[in-house]
């Protein structure tokens, strides 16, 4: 697709885009919620039954350089849209009841149409637009993949409190055949570049990142001092350093390292890491804090939750507007400091505090993801060779994933960790009979939210005068 491309053409590109960033994000997350109920019908164990979330976002991330690098080398668009289709038909085998293994099958398949999509939807954003307008298409598309991120589990109990299961999988081939639809109409294939494709390398990275991934899965039920979780996470260590090593030697890397001697892309996928560990902070905590500390019902907890992705739909197309007007990293920068703000304030939530602040925490943390999210995406794309954007928008689209996991792994460690502590001896679930555990540890992981928002803030501040130097040019 070039810029030359009609108007209308364009505008429904982004659609198909932000479509396909929502439920592939969408999917990582929704099925949480419905494992009892999917362990119960498929007669295995739910802790065998949470490899549908896991296999999906290891598969997920453990391709996205290789989608990324593709996308350069034959056409960012040809991959989105054989991605389309791909998580179609895996979005239509995962919705008919064939039993577990075939459902992690489908699965599979879903992460790999999610990979193909997700690792060139920024490039292709890139490419498309002009920089006038990028600052607003970023807006979007980042909109769509954030609400993926954090609607799982509010979206999933919707329709599980009307259908089956499989309805979770199946609402994602209507939307995913109309998006695919307008993908093949709205995209061309580009043009093919000469080179060769760095096996080694697909093969080093998908170990790093496929162990890693598995060992802090693995560490939320064992504990870090678990043999099995160590002997994975020096796998994941492993494997990286010989991917780093191996990289340098390539003629044509998989991942070339040079792009980050980019100090703009490369601080800006910093910030991408932390931010989203921050937001995934207040995904897994709150709804404890809602529901098991606070009494509410799911309906209450639910309506209050919900504040969260309504503030950044209202203001990341704001953010986008706004980046467009005045300097885009320092746009990102007063997001992030929203969100650390507003992580502060969550950690002096108490057991009888006021809702309201509860309330005003989520509105800040909201309002900042929402300006947050469009501009980080023009910053990181922005700096790159138009030969590799399609590497640097997956390794973007890796680094958010590995934030969210990595989010999810640190919040959970924090408030068992300190919850254990209180209680001499090792907790594992909502302890009922002492609510001031559970208090006191939410506090703590909402600090560390806060120095990690803090940390991101200081990463896109860096960015500041270099971006400045870069508009000049």
């Amino acid at each position: 697709m070039q810029r030359s491309e009609t108007a209308p053409k364009r505008w429904w590109l982004l659609v198909a885009l932000g479509f396909f960033a929502f439920m592939t994000n969408l999917d990582g997350s929704i099925v949480n919620i419905a494992v009892p109920i999917m362990a119960k019908d498929l007669k295995v164990p739910a802790s065998q039954m949470e490899w549908t979330v896991s296999l999906y976002l290891i598969v997920l991330s453990a391709l996205l350089l290789p989608f990324g690098k593709l996308g350069d080398r034959i056409g960012k668009q040809r991959i989105f849209k054989w991605g389309t289709g791909t998580f179609v038909l895996g979005s239509l085998m995962a919705g008919i009841n064939l039993g577990f293994n075939f459902l992690m099958l489908a699965r599979m398949i879903q992460a790999l149409g999610g990979a193909m999509t997700l690792a060139n939807t920024y490039g292709i954003v890139t490419s498309t637009f002009a920089l006038a307008e990028r600052g607003r298409t970023m807006g979007v598309v980042s909109t769509f993949v954030a609400l993926g991120g954090v609607a799982g589990p509010s979206l999933g109990g919707l329709i599980l409190a009307h259908f089956s299961w499989p309805m979770i999988f199946l609402i994602n081939v209507p939307i995913g055949l109309i998006a695919l639809g307008v993908s093949l109409w709205s995209m061309n294939n580009g043009i093919p570049q000469r080179g060769t494709y760095d096996g080694w390398g697909m093969i080093l990275q998908a170990t790093a990142i496929a162990s890693g991934f598995w060992g802090l899965n693995l560490a939320q039920q064992s504990g870090f001092d678990d043999p099995v979780v160590l002997s994975t996470l020096a796998l994941a260590v492993v494997a990286l350093i010989a991917f780093i090593v191996f990289e340098q030697r390539q003629q044509a890397p998989l991942l070339p390292l040079r792009i980050f001697r980019v100090r703009i892309f490369t601080l800006g996928v910093v910030t991408v890491f932390f931010i989203f560990m921050v937001q995934f902070f207040s995904t897994v905590l709150m709804p404890f804090y809602l529901e098991d500390a606070r009494g509410l019902t799911p309906g209450t907890a639910g309506t209050l939750l919900s504040l969260y992705p309504l503030m950044m739909v209202f203001f990341a197309p704001f953010g986008g507007w706004l980046a467009d007007k005045w300097n885009v990293p320092a746009v990102a920068l007063l997001g992030s400091i929203f969100i650390a703000v507003g992580s502060l304030i969550g950690a002096t939530l108490k057991l009888n505090a006021p809702l309201t602040i509860y309330i005003i925490s989520t509105l800040l943390v909201g309002i900042g993801s929402g300006l947050f999210q469009s501009p980080i995406g023009d910053v990181v794309m922005s700096v790159v060779p138009k030969n590799q954007l399609g590497i640097a928008g997956s390794f973007n689209a890796l680094a958010r994933n590995l934030g969210m996991v990595s989010g999810t792994a640190v919040a959970t460690t924090v408030l068992f960790g300190t919850m254990s502590q209180l209680a001499g001896s090792r907790v594992t679930n909502y302890p009922t009979a002492h609510p001031e555990f559970f208090i006191s540890g939410l506090q703590v992981a909402m600090i560390v939210a806060a120095v990690l928002a803090i940390l991101g803030a200081i990463a896109i501040g860096l960015t500041i005068k270099p971006w400045q130097a870069h508009e000049k040019n």
